[in-house]
């Protein structure tokens, strides 16, 4: 008997690919890669690079909550760039979402996102002690 569970929300992106939103096994969350999408019409938002990366960090958060969590409970985080020259521009946005103690993190130069994306991040969250 397995102790996964699929987590799902309508308030993120549908997955766009054989895969689910986030799987909880016991208290560690993995969360999927996440990209700029808007959870309502599945189009990437408009705008720059910090529009994007808001628009990321909000659709982890939905996941996060829907998993009974917050970003707080990220413990890695993994950042995919398709310019590494947007690396500031990201810190300035995380620092929006998350606060001390920051989760460990990666940060990956990257040739091309799905659907054009600039930006996209994945983690893992543990609930609990």
């Amino acid at each position: 008997m397995s102790n996964k569970a699929v987590i799902h929300t309508e308030k993120a992106p549908a997955a766009i690919g054989p895969y689910s939103q986030a799987i909880k096994a016991g208290n560690t969350i993995y969360l999927s890669g996440q990209i700029p999408l808007n959870p309502q019409t599945m189009e990437l938002v408009e705008g720059d690079i910090a529009a994007q990366a808001r628009q990321v960090f909000t659709n982890l958060s939905a996941v996060c909550e829907e998993a009974s969590g917050s970003l707080q409970d990220i413990v890695k985080l993994n950042l995919y760039l398709t310019d590494l020259g947007d690396f500031a521009i990201v810190n300035q946005v995380m620092e929006e979402f998350f606060q001390a103690p920051y989760p460990a993190r990666a940060a990956v130069g990257v040739k091309a996102l799905p659907k054009g994306s600039q930006f996209e991040a994945e983690g893992v969250m543990v609930l609990g002690d």
